[in-house]
């Protein structure tokens, strides 16, 4: 019986012990609590915060003075391209933090016995956004800086393209270094409300970036575009000639502007057509004419002859060239002679010897007419114009006007705009010198036999030489 007594009293006694114990333990847990609760009466939270700058534990007073020494020190750094570095500072932009009242308030929001709800939570130890600057100072010192100074800005530039080799190349373009000076405002007023002490302004995106680099799409399809086009080959047929037009020409021709369209420079393109179709053009040429009597004289002037129109003809080529292709052609011409080759007069012609005044008319090299004629007055300046050029059209039955005369004919063969063979039964005698005193107004006068035979036998784009 003893010996249950003594194990009873020792139940007892152990859980005296735990009961005291944890009332112990709730005292010094409890002691704790007051006194820390004391402590935060005048104390920030443990991590508290204002504008990130770290005031746990600090009395108001004291989170005043780190603030304000805060604000003394701020500086931003500006991590440029090329490994630059340049700096804003706090003082220079009239940096300051809260005010004192919003400084008490952020405490009192802070009840001493909810202390512990700062180590589970943070949502009442910081304040954020609190910051305040002077906006002008701020654009006054990025105004300032040496990255917005013209004489260091580098463009960006897009890619570019080169011809090498039978193809386009693309040329890398260039980063450069402008900065959007409004982003890099924006950016740095942010990073001065957070509170970061550096600010990269390739991370940030301040920097003006190329339209295109050269892996965009618009490189690419502007590359084969190009490609397609320097592609193209245009074999042109001048009589024995082969003048050919290929990627070395036609990348000249072709512009391409900042938005990478590509068009074509037709006035160059025309220029380099007219360099090559000169040499065949012979309107206007001087030819050396061997006469009946077998004497050569040069003859200038005049508008019978081969034109190529180099205008159309550069707007066909650019437009072959658009679709990439390759072919064999004849130049379009804007007039054509008789023949080909060094002689494009031809065996058919009219010859007009205005010293001799005497006309033959030859067709397929045999002579169907000749005679006497009368040309254009000397002595009032009438004189018939020396050339080769070509009969217009001809008819039967006209009526010439002109200041103070209206002439019927009856075979009318106008050449050079309103000169022309006609016949003239006005006159009796036609040759000799007549045409120096009493010449025509130009035209050729001739008896109506003549101009009856030629009439009948001549066609219209018919050459006709004068020479003196």
């Amino acid at each position: 019986m003893v010996q249950g007594d003594d194990v009873t009293d020792r139940k007892k006694k152990k859980y005296n012990k735990i009961i005291i114990s944890s009332i112990l333990f709730f005292c010094v847990l409890l002691g704790i609590y007051l006194g820390t609760s004391i402590y935060f009466s005048n104390h920030f939270y443990f991590n508290s915060s204002i504008d990130s700058i770290d005031v746990s534990c600090k009395t108001v007073t004291e989170a005043q003075k780190q603030i304000q020494l805060q604000c003394k020190s701020y500086t931003i750094k500006l991590n440029e391209r090329g490994g630059k570095t340049e700096q804003i500072k706090g003082y220079d932009i009239g940096l300051r933090h809260l005010s004192n009242k919003e400084i008490y308030n952020l405490k009192r929001k802070q009840k001493p016995y909810k202390w512990f709800i700062a180590l589970i939570s943070s949502k009442i130890c910081k304040m954020t956004e609190k910051i305040s600057y002077n906006k002008r100072l701020l654009k006054k010192q990025i105004n300032r800086l040496s990255c917005l100074r013209s004489g260091h800005i580098i463009e960006p530039k897009n890619p570019t393209f080169k011809y090498i080799n039978g193809e386009y190349k693309v040329i890398n373009g260039t980063e450069g270094n402008k900065v959007n000076k409004n982003l890099l405002y924006d950016n740095v007023a942010k990073a001065i409300i957070s509170g970061k002490n550096i600010l990269n302004l390739e991370a940030t995106n301040c920097y003006v970036q190329p339209q295109y680099d050269s892996h965009s799409q618009k490189i690419k399809d502007t590359k084969r575009t190009l490609d397609k086009y320097v592609s193209s080959k245009i074999t042109y047929i001048l009589g024995k000639d082969r003048k050919i037009i290929n990627g070395v020409i036609i990348n000249k021709w072709i512009k391409i502007d900042e938005d990478l369209n590509v068009t074509f420079d037709e006035t160059k393109a025309r220029s380099y057509l007219n360099s090559i179709f000169s040499a065949y053009n012979t309107v206007g040429t001087t030819r050396n004419f061997v006469t009946t009597s077998g004497r050569t004289v040069k003859v200038s002037g005049g508008d019978y002859g081969w034109s190529i129109n180099s205008q159309r003809e550069a707007e066909t080529a650019i437009a072959n060239i658009k679709k990439g292709e390759t072919l064999t052609k004849q130049p379009q011409y804007a007039q054509k002679a008789l023949s080909k080759g060094s002689n494009d007069i031809g065996n058919t012609y009219v010859e007009i010897n205005i010293p001799e005044q005497h006309l033959w008319f030859y067709k397929n090299g045999s002579l169907i007419a000749q005679g006497d004629v009368v040309t254009g007055n000397v002595s009032e300046n009438h004189s018939t114009p020396a050339g080769v050029y070509s009969v217009k059209y001809k008819q039967r039955n006209a009526i010439l006007k002109g200041q103070g005369y209206s002439s019927p004919v009856s075979f009318w063969m106008p050449f050079n705009g309103g000169i022309g063979m006609h016949d003239a039964n006005w006159r009796r005698v036609f040759g000799g010198s007549i045409y120096k005193i009493k010449g025509s107004h130009g035209c050729v006068n001739c008896p109506y036999n003549l101009a009856k035979k030629i009439f009948y036998n001549i066609d219209a784009g018919t050459p006709v030489i004068c020479y003196y």
